[in-house]
């Protein structure tokens, strides 16, 4: 059985000899992100519907804890603040999650001071997931960079060898 890539007009990277390095794998979409075979198309698609489902239940949690704090006879600036604090981090977290999905990181900033603002904040992380999917699968454009890097960086250091040292023939005339 070979591991290379399926000869495919609609796959760039089917020319890809056995050595060469191997793409990462994406969650749900192991490495048919390459290609974009093996049902991509049908994944993006219902991860993306799923995706919209669990963003619109997690707005109806926020909305039936909203509701408990109205009927709870909380006061009107906490629920105004609690409102705004879930409002900020809904924000930041989809602003973080799309950031991430179309930037590298730069390294400055450290990504696990803002998990508690995206745990606050899932709806955001859920909507960006989403809406992200819908254009290609979350993260597959830094896979992508990173994956074509490696292969020029592959193929050119090969293209140097010119094959076995002890195969080659000695030049005559030499001593």
């Amino acid at each position: 059985m070979s591991t290379s890539q399926p000869q495919s007009p609609h796959n760039p990277h089917a020319d890809v000899p056995d050595e060469a390095p191997r793409p990462d794998p994406i969650r749900f979409y192991g490495t048919s992100w390459v290609g974009h075979t093996g049902g991509y198309a049908a994944r993006r698609a219902a991860l993306a519907a799923a995706t919209v489902l669990l963003t619109a239940a997690g707005a109806l949690v926020l909305w039936l804890g909203y509701l408990g704090l109205v009927n709870s006879g909380t006061a009107g600036w906490l629920r105004g603040l609690v409102v705004l604090a879930f409002v900020v981090c809904t924000v930041m977290a989809f602003m973080r999650t799309w950031g991430g999905y179309v930037r590298p990181a730069d390294g400055t900033v450290d990504e696990s001071a803002f998990r508690s603002i995206k745990v606050v904040g899932f709806v955001g992380v859920l909507l960006a997931y989403a809406l992200r999917t819908l254009v290609e699968a979350p993260g597959e454009k830094l896979r992508r960079m990173d994956y074509d890097d490696a292969l020029a960086r592959h193929r050119r250091l090969t293209a140097k060898r010119s094959g076995n040292p002890a195969r080659r023939r000695k030049k005559r005339g030499t001593a």
